[in-house]
């Protein structure tokens, strides 16, 4: 019997049966895709928890006490700090509790092989895995398959399949609404400063760039798109290359935020004046938007809400239930603000 004070979870449950939370919820649901041998054993920790009058509660209940792994890869950004908001505030409202990985995206002394960092969240009893702006290995994924913890990517750089469970947003319209924003204003010299070239959010804002353009029938000048990276550095570099051109543009539409707010240093410190001679636009509408001056005229990427919706679906997946889509994109929204203006010439 079960020596824990107050009613048992689905959680633990799943822990002294050794099995899934997800496999659990599949006894309990008459499910027939479990083995004879795992039905009769949660049965009888089933019985042993008294668990078995409860059955027909809601899944946000049932799942009260699960732990999520939230997984993060490299420097955490101010995108990170607004997906880890919604992630919490979904988890408190569901009971549940959010345990926070930093990831290395290479391997090296001290990152464990991916069957071993698996082992290791099963054993911490993890009930599903987040990932956000999806950077597992492909041993990773193997690995977590076969421990049957369900898998939700946040951002997924790679083009989503089937068997990949993820939340994005509406990256095409995003780039061409930030696009068709500067053409209103009069320009027609706009660059875009973008991340890696394969990754499939820089490809879907790059090509909404290019959509606004060719609709108004404005070409691209050779080097006004550049792959730099996200960060505030590779904005402050990649602005400086633009403005040494022989014609340099009038507006840049960054991949980030940080890249945006790179761009506006690397005008600065050549002596333009933002919004008068440089338009600026940026991409997460984070924090740092309103800190700079002037305020960033960005698209608006609702990260808070992804990180709500990655948290209730990996809850879903780990109590069993069947999702309508195995990728979900929520919509973008232009936020107009200081840094974008007419053109002064």
């Amino acid at each position: 019997m079960p020596s824990k004070q107050g009613p048992s979870t689905l959680a633990d449950v799943a822990a002294s049966a050794g099995v899934s939370i997800a496999t659990v919820s599949k006894v309990l649901n008459g499910r027939a895709d479990v083995g004879p041998g795992t039905r009769a054993r949660v049965q009888s920790i089933l019985q042993q928890h008294d668990y078995m009058a409860r059955r027909s509660e809601p899944v946000e209940h049932a799942l009260q006490g699960a732990t999520v792994e939230l997984v993060f890869h490299g420097q955490l950004t101010s995108y990170s700090v607004e997906v880890l908001k919604g992630v919490v505030e979904a988890a408190t409202q569901a009971c549940a509790t959010v345990a926070v990985t930093l990831r290395p995206r290479e391997m090296g002394p001290g990152v464990k092989p991916s069957v071993d960092w698996v082992r290791d969240l099963t054993k911490l009893g993890r009930s599903a895995v987040i990932d956000v702006v999806d950077d597992l290995r492909q041993g990773d994924l193997a690995a977590l398959s076969r421990a049957h913890l369900p898998l939700v990517v946040i951002d997924p750089l790679r083009l989503p399949h089937r068997q990949v469970t993820s939340v994005g947003t509406t990256n095409f319209s995003g780039g061409l609404t930030a696009t068709q924003h500067l053409i209103s204003l009069g320009h027609r010299r706009i660059a875009y400063l973008g991340s890696n070239a394969a990754f499939a959010h820089n490809q879907a804002r790059l090509h909404g760039y290019r959509a606004g353009l060719e609709a108004e029938g404005i070409t691209v000048p050779t080097g006004y798109v550049r792959n730099v990276g996200p960060r505030f550095e590779d904005g402050l570099a990649g602005g400086g290359v633009l403005f040494g051109l022989s014609k340099p543009p009038t507006a840049v539409f960054a991949v980030t935020d940080e890249c945006a707010a790179g761009v506006m240093e690397a005008a600065r410190a050549r002596g333009l004046r933002v919004p008068k001679d440089l338009s600026v636009v940026g991409f997460d509408d984070t924090q740092i938007t309103r800190l700079l001056s002037p305020p960033l005229t960005s698209v608006h990427q609702p990260l808070r809400e992804m990180g709500v919706m990655a948290l209730r679906t990996a809850l879903r997946l780990a109590a069993g239930e069947t999702i309508d889509s195995h990728h979900v994109e929520l919509a973008t929204e232009l936020v107009v603000r200081s840094s974008t203006a007419a053109p002064s010439s």
